[in-house]
């Protein structure tokens, strides 16, 4: 690790006063306090992180150090080799901070193959954990379950369902998948009979039905799994039920059946409870869902499709809310494979844990339709976020929690007319669409970080840390979490006074003063003025910039890239100081 990234690190945690995901602090003067073990399986099961010994976070993460920097290396590398089961390999070091040593590791996250990673003197169901918000929490047996059958392909979807025949089917779905199977794959299903075609795309395992068939075409899967279904409800207020009025809920369903006619009956309720709203279309306005459809749909068959069906999770139903501010889908078991929270979105990006089921929902359609359930492409999260795009909506926030999955989509315009009126009142020139739209989220209350950039804007990682960088150097936006786990924040002078209040004028921070006064009588460098002022480099390389313009300041090299390059002030004067 860099010794600058660490000063970043140790500088936000300072502000944010605690731990986060990504980084736990420790005091650990003399040993390796007994939390360190936790500690490493959470970082190395969940998105990794760095572990900071010698900080001291009850004193504001006062740097106390570490007595014996090569002895402590030592035992935490021993620890994450002898302790720890897969082995772990961390990059440790130690670095001179604020006249304290500290150690510090980097854990990678583990690959899914490899996963738990435990603590082998409790085992693997008690010495499991996994890294939430800034703690260390315990897998459930459920969770190292999980974790265990992604290590290889699921088949949860093909084992034979007990006391099911070719009579527990839906007569007309069958008909309409054997038909599309003989005109789509003849060279496979042409000749063969009906039970040799559904005994061949795994409807029928020997005389019973599998999971994948019941589920997909089945005529009442709930006879057999009553909750494997989808539950929908609309509630009155942000947080739930309305306590004043006693109203519980506004509407309340459970769509049942096969596969096709839950995502058909949870449209017709998605649909029954959504309202219009106006947006800006050219010159004029038009009228359009408050989600739209595409997105709900590629929502809900993602959520039945991509679920855990194992036994542990079948008493647990596909969960539909509707809140006046957002709309969440969830569903019981987290992502798969080689599918993370930072690649969704990204074209033919796709793990199927139900890999039976998906392939026979590509030759099922929907009622009344010729379109199948699902493509089988890894297309769904991209058309997701094209139809939020499209409907200038801010993209839906997933989260993964390993024993489920959600999708929240927020209830607003990403570029309504407060949206606008605050992004114009910064006086910002040169604001790319998407810079605006990262702005636009911030503004409405949303995470923004490289990820949520790019699912809002269709860009690639490369362009969006560039964008990003430029909103931080012009000093609109504040990086928290390092560079590896940036997410960015308003900085305080732009922060808007209310999301459905006036708007008002926004006075921006002039950083030349702080800048020319670090440059008083001496000459500095780039990185002199960022220790001195203590504001971040892009910030600091843009005001250089503008002060060289207004002939304020001088380089003492042509070439501004030279590593030797210095500034200096020149003898002309900002107006505050002529007339003062």
């Amino acid at each position: 690790m860099l010794h600058e990234e660490l000063i970043e690190i140790i500088a936000n945690l300072r502000v944010l006063g605690g731990d986060h995901a990504f980084v736990e602090a420790k005091r650990a003067e003399t040993k390796l306090p007994k939390s360190v073990r936790e500690t490493l399986s959470a970082f190395a099961n969940t998105n990794g992180g760095v572990l900071i010994l010698g900080l001291d976070e009850t004193q504001g993460f006062e740097a106390t150090g570490v007595r014996d920097a090569a002895k402590l290396e030592a035992d935490l590398a021993a620890m994450c080799s002898e302790n720890l089961e897969p082995p772990l390999r961390p990059l440790i070091g130690t670095h001179r901070f604020e006249d304290a040593d500290l150690v510090v590791a980097e854990i990678a996250e583990l690959p899914a193959g490899s996963k738990p990673a435990y603590n082998r003197g409790t085992g693997m169901t008690q010495g499991s954990f996994i890294r939430v918000a800034d703690g260390d929490r315990k897998l459930s047996p459920y969770e190292v379950q999980l974790m265990l059958a992604n290590r290889g392909q699921p088949r949860d979807d093909e084992q034979p369902v007990p006391g099911t025949t070719v009579a527990n089917l839906d007569g007309a779905l069958t008909g309409t998948f054997l038909s599309r199977l003989r005109r789509h794959r003849g060279r496979a299903f042409a000749n063969l009979d009906d039970t040799s075609a559904l005994r061949r795309a795994k409807i029928l395992v020997g005389d019973e039905l599998s999971l994948a068939g019941l589920l997909s075409l089945g005529e009442y899967p709930q006879e057999f799994f009553p909750q494997l279904m989808l539950t929908f409800v609309h509630y009155p207020t942000k947080s739930g039920p309305d306590p004043r009025s006693g109203t519980r809920f506004i509407d309340n369903i459970a769509a049942e059946g096969p596969i096709p006619a839950i995502v058909d009956e949870a449209l017709v309720a998605l649909r029954r409870n959504m309202k219009r709203r106006s947006t800006i279309r050219g010159a004029g306005r038009a009228e359009t869902w408050e989600y739209p459809e595409t997105a709900l749909r590629e929502a809900v068959v993602n959520a039945l499709v991509h679920r855990d069906y194992s036994g542990p999770s079948q008493g647990t139903q596909v969960q539909v809310e509707m809140y006046p501010d957002r709309l969440v889908i969830r569903n019981p078991g987290g992502l798969y494979g080689s599918v993370r929270e930072e690649n969704l979105g990204v074209e033919g990006t796709s793990s199927a844990r139900n890999a039976t089921l998906l392939k026979v929902l590509e030759d099922t359609p929907l009622p009344g339709s010729d379109r199948p359930i699902c493509e089988n492409r890894g297309s769904g999260i991209p058309a997701m976020l094209a139809a939020m795009r499209d409907a200038k909506l801010s993209p839906p926030r997933f989260a993964d929690d390993i024993s489920t999955f959600s999708a929240t989509f927020p209830n607003h315009t990403l570029m309504g007319d407060g949206a606008v009126q605050w992004i114009a009142s910064l006086h910002e020139h040169g604001l790319t669409d998407s810079q605006c739209h990262g702005l636009a989220m911030l503004f409405h209350g949303e995470t923004l970080n490289n990820q949520a950039y790019r699912n809002a804007n269709d860009l690639d990682s490369r362009v969006a840390t560039e964008e990003l960088g430029d909103l931080v150097a012009r000093g609109l936006l504040v990086p928290a979490g390092g560079r590896r786990y940036a997410h960015y924040t308003l900085a305080d002078d732009v922060v808007p006074a209310s999301v459905d209040g006036p708007v008002r004028e926004q006075r921006r921070a002039d950083r030349r003063e702080e800048i020319l006064s670090a440059l008083d009588e001496k000459e500095a460098s780039r990185a002199d003025l960022v220790a001195e002022t203590g504001l971040p480099d892009r910030t600091v390389s843009r005001w250089i910039g503008v002060l060289l313009r207004q002939g304020l300041i001088e380089a003492t090299e042509k070439n501004l890239r030279s590593p030797n390059v210095r500034y200096r002030r020149t003898r002309q004067r900002t107006l505050d100081e002529t007339s003062g």
